[in-house]
């Protein structure tokens, strides 16, 4: 029964916890390292899964809290995923898939300006896609709290797109 469930509701989020881990610490090894530690911690645990609600939040809890742990001891900063947003449209032009890219890669950027709580509420919610639940249970957060932090966040990075796109604007109507 135990190598069944673990077989069935755990390792299908090792991705999942490995994106989430690599979203703090920012470093592949470091991450599938902190993977593999939470995946042996949850098999040793097993005896207590009766006692725990929701697997899955147990787990990237842990995953957070362990992450932050291992930056903490190398004083190290948080960086953002590089691998989390992948274009899949094979329709898309090479156009579109830079200009896309661009796009992506400039959004991750004005995340980290962000405060990491938002950052990684940001990141739960919208690359993850968790509910405002899930994300109450792996962060300590209050339901307000998520709100409000993922609006302060979205609120942030679409005035930082804005503001940059005023000052391409008005830069380029003083070039003509």
């Amino acid at each position: 029964m135990n190598l069944q469930y673990y077989k069935e509701h755990i390792l299908p989020i090792s991705q999942k916890l490995f994106r989430f881990a690599f979203r703090i610490v920012g470093d592949q090894a470091e991450a599938q390292d902190i993977t593999q530690e939470i995946l042996i911690k949850v098999w040793n645990k097993r005896n207590d899964w009766d006692y725990i609600d929701n697997m899955e939040a147990w787990c990237i809890k842990m995953t957070r809290n362990l992450s932050i742990d291992k930056l903490r001891s190398k004083h190290r900063r948080t960086q953002d995923v590089d691998e989390i947003f992948h274009l899949k449209d094979s329709g898309a032009s090479p156009l579109e898939s830079v200009q896309s890219n661009d796009t992506i890669a400039h959004i991750r950027k004005l995340m980290q300006q962000l405060p990491q709580v938002q950052a990684q509420v940001m990141h739960l919610r919208d690359i993850e896609e968790m509910s405002y639940k899930e994300i109450m249970a792996q962060l300590d957060l209050t339901m307000p709290q998520v709100k409000t932090n993922l609006f302060r966040a979205r609120t942030k990075i679409k005035h930082l797109l804005n503001k940059e796109g005023n000052g391409l604007r008005q830069h380029s109507n003083i070039a003509r």
